[in-house]
């Protein structure tokens, strides 16, 4: 037991020293402070350099009609839209020099036909210029639905009537399924803890790898075999890093904490309520704390068994590249399920122990399940977590025996044997 904790030590201390995650650590703190303070921060830009009061746009109207252009200014004003109508009697030639010296930003010409019909053209440098156009476009809808009510001499009431909205309801029969509000909300969580759970089990995994490599680049690790056992180094090198894993989470954590707390109102009522954080789930975040444990173990036993078959740290990547596919697939596969997460396909890669830690997170976070659906996903895990750490054992205590260029997942064979010897 001491040795396993020396060893436990040695990888948590090593990598908390390093100056990457020093670096990695601060910049992510400091990333989650600015994020959430964001809108406090461009407003107090925009009133440093008067952005306000210059971003309004102005839009020049040229009205053939005598009466369009008044009606737009209405409507545009009841929109509140943030932009300024000025009507001018310059002509459209004269108007599009000047959008191109960039003297206006944009101008529309408005007109009728024989038939009564509004017509508008609007110019713009930039053909990527949508929101203006399309609240233009709502503005002369509207004003073309009054002219058509006058010419049917229909009332006010009746034009409001005829363009009731109906009453549209969802509901849904399934035990599973949640309320579309309660959906909106777990959707914009678990996507959130979705890419935590992706980014550290593939970082952590590799440190592992690269870890155990470079103990036997360095031959530190013929003098390690020879006073504690390979599977012992094995996990005391995964529970060292995991253990440093949650410390950064940790830190991540009370780093959203605070910042939640110190962020404007504006901030926690707008944006934090999209994203489900104002109204958390409790068993969300546990649920999202127990598959980070057991992907990240289940991953970890599988890295730091291919890492024991290379010598070099280069050679890394390339042996870990199967790992790194399989998580991936798991990410994809739960991506495409934040649409639809009761779509049969991913009911059964939530079983598979490889997709489980994401899959069955996203759908044990969207969906009302039973109790036995993640306890079965997380016995299935325990079982191949214990299986693959027996087997991992096996290979570590021959692999990292090994010396020179390994070629491909066939030195397994190779290693099993050298650890019988």
């Amino acid at each position: 037991m001491r040795e396993f904790i020396i060893i436990f030590k040695q990888a948590f201390m090593t990598k908390a020293k390093t100056k990457s995650f020093i670096i990695t650590t601060a910049i992510m703190i400091a990333a989650v402070f600015l994020f959430a303070n964001i809108s406090t921060i461009v407003e107090t830009f925009q009133s440093i350099t008067g952005g306000d009061k210059d971003s309004a746009e102005v839009l020049y109207v040229i009205d053939t009609s005598g009466n369009l252009g008044t009606s737009l200014v209405t409507q545009l004003s009841a929109n509140e839209a943030d932009v300024t109508v000025e009507l001018t009697d310059k002509s459209e030639q004269v108007l599009t020099d000047e959008v191109r010296d960039g003297e206006i930003d944009s101008f529309v010409v408005l007109g009728l036909d024989s038939t009564n019909r509004i017509t508008a053209t609007f110019s713009s440098m930039s053909a990527l210029d949508f929101q203006l156009p399309m609240m233009i476009e709502d503005a002369l809808q509207t004003i073309q639905t009054e002219l058509n009510a006058n010419e049917l001499s229909l009332t006010t009431e009746q034009v409001q009537t005829l363009f009731t909205p109906i009453s549209f309801e969802q509901t849904s029969v399934s035990p599973s399924a949640k309320t579309e509000e309660e959906l909106g909300q777990a959707r914009g969580l678990v996507y959130v803890l979705m890419f935590l759970i992706y980014f550290s089990v593939i970082i952590y995994s590799i440190m592992i790898a690269t870890e155990i490599a470079a103990e036997k680049s360095s031959r530190v690790m013929e003098i390690l075999i020879s006073s504690v056992s390979p599977a012992k180094h094995m996990f005391a090198k995964i529970l060292g890093v995991g253990s440093l894993g949650l410390v950064q989470m940790v830190l991540f954590g009370l780093a959203g904490f605070i910042a939640l707390k110190t962020s404007s109102s504006d901030m926690v009522d707008g944006f934090f309520s999209v994203f489900g954080f104002s109204n958390m789930n409790v068993m969300t975040v546990v649920y999202a704390v127990v598959f980070f444990l057991l992907g990240y173990f289940l991953y970890a036993t599988l890295a730091a068994l291919l890492g024991s078959l290379v010598s070099r740290t280069e050679d890394v990547q390339q042996m870990i590249m199967p790992l790194n596919l399989l998580i991936v697939a798991a990410f994809m596969i739960a991506a495409t399920g934040l649409g639809n997460p009761e779509m049969l396909y991913l009911k059964y890669a939530s079983f598979i122990p490889f997709f489980a830690p994401l899959v069955m997170f996203l759908r044990v976070g969207m969906l009302e399940l039973p109790v036995w659906e993640p306890l079965l996903s997380i016995g299935i895990m325990l079982v191949t977590i214990f299986i693959l750490g027996w087997f991992g054992a096996r290979v570590y205590r021959g692999g990292v025996l090994m010396y020179g260029p390994s070629k491909s997942l066939k030195d397994l064979r190779k290693a099993i044997q050298l650890g019988k010897e």
